[in-house]
């Protein structure tokens, strides 16, 4: 059983930076992304990276969040930078051993999950 383990969040103010890291056990997954909920809303894909290191972003944090990972230290990050009030939610890390060129954000794709680390963003 794969167990991942998110670290990172936190409290910041509207525009400031946060990276968040998880770490996961067992062999490399093919692809990991982060997904967020915030209170009242569905979880949504945030962004995610394929074991080649491509990346896919939502369009909402396109140009403010980066996604990467170390596939040595089984790692994934998140550097989000320029964060908004509405970027506030529960973020987790997830992943899933299916093959694909482009990892993408639907999360019935992704069958491992961390529990999740709280990012709250103040305006």
């Amino acid at each position: 059983q794969v167990q991942m383990v998110e670290s990172g969040g936190g409290s910041v103010q509207a525009g400031g930076s946060l990276r968040l890291s998880c770490t996961a056990s067992g062999s490399t997954a093919t692809c990991m992304g982060w997904f967020r909920q915030a209170p009242g809303k569905e979880r949504e894909g945030v962004a995610a990276i394929s074991i080649y290191h491509t990346a896919t972003y939502a369009d909402s944090v396109k140009g403010r969040f980066t996604i990467s990972r170390d596939n040595a230290k089984n790692t994934l990050y998140l550097q989000m930078s320029s964060l908004e009030a509405e970027d506030t939610a529960m973020y987790s890390c997830a992943a899933h051993n299916i093959w694909a060129q482009y990892c993408g954000l639907r999360r019935n794709d992704y069958n491992m999950w961390g529990q999740g680390t709280q990012v709250t963003v103040s305006s």
